[in-house]
């Protein structure tokens, strides 16, 4: 399971707030209430066969057509001249619209004084308009949130880059706040830079995936097939996004999930915590938690192309009551699962995630590596599960900051591992053999997940999990055959032995 989605934009979050126009009128708020309440009035006594068109001119004015915009004082006297013409006839054809004529009058009174009123409390000395500070605070913080999501976006080679080296912008108030790049990174709070973050990862790899089935249909002549979106609600709190794709024309069973969830945590979630030894976590007290994180399985029609699983994840939990996390870390990591091995292939995924993580610390690729040849196996087969890649857990001590750079660089740099390889074996000629091995080897991947799997068991013990998420992983197909051996000297076999006997695939 995956702890997706950061659509928080509103027109004018975090935006310099607009000066109201030149008081041409007391308070160009009053005009449309007064209108469309003597429109609604005048329903009472106007002919059936008004009522649709003064329906639709009451709609007009509640949602704001032609004439609500700041500035448009003339538009308003207008509107109100037609009003009252209006009045004016009914009022001539039908006595009863006196009376509602005249409430429209008092009401009128009653608006303009208590509207001049609330008109001072909005607005400055100098007719400009004034924010709350509850608003100040919503706007800057949503500003730098999606200042952040933005440059993520932006950026092709690193995405944590400001828009500007060492200086950025955030709009604040009415004015332009410039403060250093590295302390607005380290204002925005972890859970706001992860959720941004898987989402932007997810993003290019479906992209890519949908790219690779685009070019696929056109070598083959036929209709692509794109990965299917569905957004999904936590009741509990949080939502996520599922981006599957099954029986396409190069993968048989594509997922790309991201959630970002939040709510209590349950007993069962706590026990598992301290079992881990997490510092800060009690046995008793109620906790609440909160997951973001990205998961990506992908399993290709072909034999020759190898499975690739990839999970990026921030955990954090807080007593009740309490904003400070009482326990907070990172996971994840990336595996490549071949049924027949390539070694170019094995040399590629390696490279480029050991380049990133030798940037960060060189004692990091030699020790998640190990750790994933570890963590991967499968111990009533004596195997592990694939070539590896990089796997970790618990990362909570040190500078949370720099751990979410490298987390940062290791997901997005995913595309760089895997698609050259999906690319030069997806159309490789293979056996109705090659694909029977393919399924027994699925079936071992099957017994890891639901046996061994931390994921599947954090997802289970999780309260409002999602089934149909944590078992994406599963491939589409799978096979056990009682007793089955590959020959001597096979292809089959040679996997096998390298499974058995995990290699360095790069100094």
């Amino acid at each position: 399971m995956t702890p997706s989605d950061a659509e928080m934009s509103d027109e004018r979050d975090g935006m310099t707030p607009a000066k109201s126009q030149p008081n041409s009128v007391p308070n160009k708020k009053i005009f449309p209430t007064i209108i469309m309440s003597s429109r609604l009035l005048l329903r009472v006594a106007q002919p059936a066969s008004r009522t649709g068109a003064v329906r639709s001119g009451a709609k007009r004015m509640a949602s704001g057509s032609p004439g609500t915009g700041p500035g448009m004082g003339d538009e308003w006297a207008t509107q109100a001249q037609a009003a009252l013409r209006q009045a004016q006839t009914y009022a001539n054809a039908n006595p009863w619209t006196r009376y509602a004529a005249g409430g429209v009058a008092v009401l009128g009174g009653m608006w303009l004084v208590v509207g001049g009123k609330k008109g001072k409390a909005v607005a400055g000395e100098d007719g400009h308009s004034q924010h709350t500070a509850k608003d100040d605070a919503r706007n800057d913080v949503d500003a730098k949130i999606q200042k952040y999501t933005k440059s993520l976006a932006n950026s092709n080679e690193k995405p944590s880059t400001r828009n500007a080296p060492g200086s950025s912008s955030v709009a604040k108030g009415s004015a332009v706040v410039s403060t250093p790049a590295k302390q607005e990174d380290e204002d925005i709070c972890m859970r706001d830079k992860m959720a941004a973050f898987v989402r932007k990862m997810q993003a290019k790899i479906v992209d890519s995936l949908d790219a690779i089935e685009v070019q696929a249909a056109k070598e083959l002549g036929i209709t692509p097939k794109l990965l299917v979106r569905d957004e999904w609600i936590r009741a509990e709190g949080g939502a996520g996004l599922s981006c599957v794709l099954q029986n396409g024309n190069v993968f048989e069973k594509a997922g790309v999930l991201v959630s970002v969830v939040h709510g209590p945590a349950s007993p069962e979630l706590i026990k598992q915590m301290r079992a881990r030894k997490k510092e800060g976590i009690m046995e008793e007290g109620n906790y609440r938690m909160f997951a973001a994180g990205c998961s990506m399985v992908l399993h290709p029609h072909n034999p020759n192309a190898p499975t690739a699983h990839l999970n990026y994840r921030y955990f954090e939990l807080s007593r009740e009551g309490e904003d400070k996390p009482a326990a907070a870390w990172f996971g994840g990591g990336c595996d490549l699962t071949p049924s027949y091995l390539y070694e170019e292939d094995a040399v590629q995924f390696h490279q480029v995630i050991k380049d990133v993580c030798d940037k960060h610390d060189a004692s990091y690729y030699p020790k998640f590596k190990k750790w994933c040849d570890d963590y991967f196996y499968v111990p009533h087969r004596k195997e592990m599960r694939g070539v590896g890649g990089i796997f970790f857990d618990d990362m909570e001590h040190g500078d949370h900051n720099k751990i979410f750079k490298w987390v940062e660089e290791c997901g997005l740099s995913f595309t760089d591992q895997y698609m050259p390889i999906i690319r030069r074996r997806w159309n490789a000629p293979f056996s109705e053999e090659m694909k029977r091995w393919q399924q027994l080897c699925r079936g071992r991947y099957v017994e890891f997940n639901l046996v061994y799997d931390r994921g599947t068991k954090f997802g289970l013990v999780t309260p409002g999990a999602r089934i149909e998420s944590i078992m994406c992983s599963l491939p589409l197909t799978a096979r056990w055959e009682y007793m089955h051996e590959p020959a001597e000297g096979s292809r089959e076999a040679e996997l096998v032995k390298v499974l058995k006997a995990p290699r360095e695939w790069v100094v």
